[in-house]
């Protein structure tokens, strides 16, 4: 192989056929290929999405992992690699929040908020009391905090694009959050 093919940048046929030898043929030197490649690329996307280094590593170990156990669900014709991978690692990360107990009363209220929206023939009035209460609760909230609360969950914007869009540094961003969530939570459990 030449010198100037080596040093071009793997294209999305060359992971397809990585992938290809790791789903089929269970290939750790594939494997490994994917992993040195997009380990650190992953790294950098959660740490910019406001993850602790401790976190995103434990995040992109568990991504690399689902890629080895879940290869055989990976299409080429669907994604690239990458896609797929990035995609992973949000959806980890997305569930490591969800776990996170100021997470918990605000989804329970959001999830019930997307059933109501979901179902219009739900006849149930509780679920748009549900519904007007958690808006009712966000509209209480410091106008700031609500927009936050917004942007974040029901527009489902990360912390850093928040912060970029609002000129507000990315510490604000997370602890004007961590508030508005305790806010919310405090309202949420007296009007229960």
């Amino acid at each position: 192989m030449s010198a100037s093919v080596s040093n071009a940048m793997p294209d999305a046929l060359y992971w397809a056929t990585q992938m290809s030898a790791v789903s089929v043929q269970r290939d750790r030197v594939s494997f490994m290929r994917i992993y040195d490649h997009f380990a650190p690329r992953l790294q950098r996307y959660l740490r910019n999405l406001g993850v602790a280094d401790g976190v995103a590593d434990e995040l992109v170990q568990e991504a690399l992992l689902t890629l080895w156990r879940k290869a055989h669900l990976f299409d080429p014709a669907r994604a690239g690699l990458g896609t797929w991978l990035f995609r992973v690692a949000r959806n980890l990360y997305i569930d490591h929040v969800r776990q996170e107990p100021h997470w918990l009363p605000v989804q329970e209220g959001l999830d019930r908020l997307d059933h109501a929206e979901c179902d219009r023939r739900d006849s149930q009035p509780e679920s748009f009391i549900d519904q007007d209460l958690l808006k009712q609760a966000i509209d209480r909230l410091p106008p700031m905090q609500a927009k936050l609360v917004r942007m974040c969950y029901l527009e489902s914007k990360s912390h850093s694009v928040i912060s970029a869009e609002l000129d507000m540094p990315l510490g604000s961003v997370k602890s004007s959050l961590r508030r508005a969530f305790a806010k919310l939570q405090g309202s949420m459990r007296a009007q229960r």
